[in-house]
C-alpha cells in the first residue's frame, strides 16, 4: 500500500491547533472510539473545523468535555495527541468545572475508557468458558479450566488497581502511592479479616469496629479513595520540607488514605452504589417490559452524548452483590438493533460509499462499539437511528419475559457477549436475549425497507475530483450539488452510467476484469510522495491514493485507455476514466486554478474517447511559476476504495509510458 492511509501525527497536531494550542487544554484522556479534551475555553469555530478533517468521524460537546469521535483508530490517535501536550501534575491553575453530573460523567470515562478492552477481553473469556463447559461438562473440574477461570477473573479481583492507575492521572495525583493504597484494599489479609467479621468475630481499628466490606471487583471506594488522596498528597507536598518529602508523603499517605477508607469511605460508597443497583433492579424485577423499553430504546440516545460509562458501577455492583445483571442484556438488543438499522441501510443503497461506511460500521459494532454505526449512517440518516431505536424497545420488552440476565461482565455488551447470559439456573435468559436480539436486527431492516432510510446526500455529492474543482471555483458542495456544479455532476454520473453499463457488458458476455491494472505516468519529471504535497486536500489523501510528480516537461498524456470524464472550465485539471473503471484525477500545480486559464492549451473535452500516450493538454510551466505558484502536479485513484490496494512503483523519475501505479481488485 502506498503511503500512510491515516497521518495520526498529522491529525493529532491539527486537532490541537484547532481548539487553540496547549495552553488550552485542561485534559486529555479517551474512550474506546473518543478523544476527550477539556478544554479551559470553548470555540464555537473549533467543533466545525475538526468535524470536517479526514479521519474525524464527529465532535460531540458533552459532560463538560470536547469529544471528537474518530473510531477504531482514536487510541493512534491519543498517542500522539499526549506527545504534543505536557500537562503539569502539579499545576494548580482553575480549570473548567461544569456542572457536577458532568464532573462525573468526565471522571468515568477518564477512569475506565482506557482498560475496558481489558475487561471486554475477559468477559469473552468467561463466556468462552460458558460454551466449553456446556460442551464438555467434565472440562469445569480440569486443571485447564481453572487456570484459564481465574485469568478471567484477574482483572475484575484486582479493578480497584486498574482504577488507582487511571484516576491517578484524572485526578492528578502521584500513581504509585495510589496503587499502593488500592493494593491495600484488594489484600488478601483484608479479605481474611472481613471474613471474620462476616462471622460474627469483631475487629476494631483504634477502637471503631470494621465491617465485613470486601474491596475486589469494586469501584467507588477506590475512586474516592484517589479522589482525596489527590486533595492530601498536595496538602502534605506544600507544608513537607523537599528533603524529606519522598518519604514521608507515601508514608503518611498510606498511614491515612488506607484506614480512613475501610473505616469510612468504602462503606458508605459500596452502600451509595449498592443502592443504585438496588434501584435499577426494583424496576427491573417489578417492571421488567420498562426496564427494557427504556434502555433497549434509549441506550444509543446515552451513547451519543458520551455519558454512558457513568451506568459501571451499578452494573459491576450488581455482579458483586447476586453475580448477574439485567442491564447488559438489554444493552446487547440496543446494540444488536443499530447494527440491524446499519444492516437495513446496506441493502437498501444504491450508493457505494455508504455501503462501504455501512459494513465497516456493522463490523465494528459486533464488537460493541457502535459510534461509527451512529454516526456514520443511523444518526446521519436520522431514520435508521429512529428505526434502531424503536427496534431495540421491541425486542427488550420480548426479551424481558424471558428473565435476561448477564452472568459474566461484558466490558463491550453485543452479538459477541451474548453467550455471558448462559446460566443453568436461568435456563431461559439466552433464549430471550437471542430472540429479542433476532428482533432488533430484522425489524429495522424491515423498516426502512418499507419507508427508506432517508436523503442520501452522498448520492448527489460529487467525487474527490469534482469537489476539488467546486471549492476552486468558490461553488458549494455542502449537502447536494450545488447549482454551478450539476450539469458537471450530471455529466459524470452520465459517464458513471456508461462505464457501469460497459463493466456489466464484459461479466454478461464473459470478459472478467483483469486483477491488476497498471497506470502509466501521465507527465514526464520527478516522482514525489503524495504526503510531501503542499495541500492538505491532497496529502491527507482524503480524495484519494496515488502521487504526485514534478513536471519537467509541459505536457500531460493518457495514462491509459478510457475518456475524459470532467474537465475543469479553467483547464487545470482533469478527471479521467480508464475502460475498466480506474477514475483518476490530475490536478496541474497548486491554486493554479486563480491564473484562469492562461497557462493551459486542452486537446481534449469532456467524453472524448481517449488511447493510452495521447496528448491531452499543455500548459506553461514557466507562467505558473512566475505567479509564485507550485507545479507540483497530484495524480489521484478518486475511487480508491473500490480496490484491494493501489500499489506506487519504486520509481525516482516518472517517464512516458512507465507505470507508475497498480490498482489491484
Amino acid at each position: 500500500m502506498s503511503g500512510k492511509v491515516r497521518d495520526y501525527p498529522k491529525l493529532a497536531h491539527d486537532i490541537l491547533e484547532a481548539v487553540g494550542g496547549e495552553q488550552n487544554i485542561a485534559g486529555a484522556t479517551r474512550c474506546a472510539t473518543r478523544l476527550r479534551l477539556v478544554l479551559k475555553q470553548n470555540s464555537a469555530q473549533a467543533k466545525e473545523t475538526i468535524s470536517a478533517m479526514p479521519g474525524v468521524i464527529t465532535v460531540v460537546e458533552n459532560g463538560g468535555q470536547f469529544q471528537v469521535v474518530i473510531g477504531q483508530h482514536v487510541g493512534e490517535v491519543y498517542d500522539e495527541f499526549a506527545k504534543l501536550v505536557q500537562l503539569d501534575a502539579s499545576d494548580d491553575e482553575p480549570q473548567p468545572k461544569g456542572t457536577v453530573l458532568n464532573r462525573i460523567i468526565a471522571t468515568m470515562s477518564a477512569v475506565f475508557a482506557p482498560f475496558v478492552y481489558i475487561l471486554a477481553a475477559a468477559g469473552i473469556m468467561q463466556g468462552l468458558l460458558i460454551i466449553a463447559n456446556l460442551l464438555f461438562p467434565s472440562f469445569e473440574q480440569s486443571g485447564t479450566y481453572q487456570v484459564i477461570s481465574f485469568i478471567s477473573w484477574s482483572p475484575f479481583t484486582f479493578l480497584p488497581i486498574f482504577i488507582a492507575i487511571t484516576a491517578s492521572k484524572h485526578f492528578k495525583t502521584n500513581t504509585y502511592i495510589a496503587v499502593a493504597c488500592c493494593a491495600a484494599l484488594v489484600s488478601p489479609t483484608w479479605a481474611e479479616m472481613a471474613a471474620q467479621i462476616a462471622d460474627g468475630g469483631t475487629v476494631n481499628f483504634l477502637g471503631i469496629a470494621l465491617t465485613e466490606t470486601t474491596y475486589t471487583s469494586s469501584v467507588l471506594p477506590p475512586l474516592f479513595l484517589v479522589w482525596i488522596l489527590s486533595y492530601l498528597e498536595r496538602f502534605l507536598n506544600k507544608r513537607i520540607h523537599e528533603v524529606i518529602r519522598p518519604l514521608f508523603v507515601p508514608l503518611l499517605c498510606l498511614l491515612v488514605m488506607v484506614p480512613l477508607t475501610i473505616v469510612l469511605i468504602g462503606p458508605v460508597t459500596t452502600l451509595g452504589a449498592n443502592g443504585i443497583a438496588n434501584g435499577y433492579n426494583f424496576l427491573a424485577e417489578n417492571a421488567p417490559a420498562l426496564a427494557g423499553a427504556i434502555i433497549g430504546g434509549f441506550w444509543q440516545v446515552i451513547v451519543i452524548f458520551g455519558v454512558h460509562w457513568g451506568v459501571t458501577p451499578m452494573v459491576l455492583a450488581n455482579f458483586e452483590q447476586y453475580g448477574r445483571d439485567s442491564f447488559q442484556a438489554y444493552q446487547t438488543i440496543a446494540v444488536v438493533a443499530q447494527i440491524g438499522a446499519v444492516l437495513g441501510v446496506i441493502l437498501k443503497t444504491r450508493n457505494q460509499e455508504t455501503r462501504k461506511i455501512g459494513i465497516s460500521a456493522g463490523v465494528t459494532g459486533l464488537f460493541g462499539i457502535t459510534e461509527p454505526a451512529i454516526y456514520g449512517v443511523t444518526l446521519r440518516f436520522k431514520k435508521p437511528m429512529i428505526f434502531g431505536c424503536i427496534s431495540g424497545a421491541i425486542g427488550a420488552i420480548v426479551a424481558s419475559f424471558f428473565n435476561p440476565y448477564y452472568f459474566a461482565y461484558a466490558g463491550l455488551p453485543g452479538p459477541l457477549t451474548i453467550v455471558n447470559s448462559i446460566n443453568a439456573d436461568y435456563p431461559t435468559s439466552v433464549w430471550g436475549i437471542l430472540i429479542g436480539s433476532a428482533i432488533a436486527i430484522v425489524l429495522p431492516v424491515i423498516l426502512i425497507q418499507l419507508f427508506g432510510y432517508g436523503v442520501d446526500e452522498a448520492k448527489a455529492k460529487p467525487s474527490a475530483g469534482d469537489v476539488s474543482l467546486a471549492n476552486e471555483q468558490g461553488q458549494s458542495v455542502t449537502g447536494t450539488a450545488a447549482a454551478p456544479m450539476a450539469s458537471a455532476n450530471e455529466a459524470m454520473s452520465a459517464i458513471s452510467a456508461t462505464a457501469n453499463a460497459d463493466t456489466a457488458h464484459r461479466h454478461v458476455h464473459g470478459d472478467s476484469l483483469p486483477d491488476e491494472e497498471s497506470i502509466s505516468a501521465p507527465l514526464v519529471g520527478k516522482i514525489v510522495p503524495l504526503t510531501e504535497v503542499p495541500d492538505e486536500a491532497f496529502s491527507s489523501g482524503a480524495m484519494g491514493q496515488g502521487i504526485a510528480i514534478e513536471p519537467s516537461d509541459n505536457k500531460l498524456y493518457a495514462p491509459f485507455d478510457g475518456t475524459v470524464a470532467t474537465i475543469a472550465p479553467t483547464g487545470h485539471a482533469i478527471g479521467l476514466r480508464s475502460d475498466t473503471g480506474v477514475e483518476l484525477f490530475v490536478h496541474i500545480g497548486l491554486d493554479t486554478v486563480k491564473l484562469k486559464g492562461a497557462p493551459f492549451q486542452l486537446n481534449v473535452k469532456e467524453g472524448d474517447t481517449i488511447n493510452k500516450g495521447d496528448l491531452l493538454l499543455q500548459f506553461d510551466k514557466a507562467l505558473i511559476q512566475s505567479n509564485g505558484m507550485p507545479t507540483i502536479t497530484p495524480v489521484l485513484v478518486t475511487n480508491s476504495f473500490d480496490y484491494k490496494q493501489i500499489v506506487v512503483g519504486n520509481l525516482e523519475n516518472a517517464t512516458t509510458n512507465a507505470d507508475i501505479m497498480t490498482v489491484i481488485r
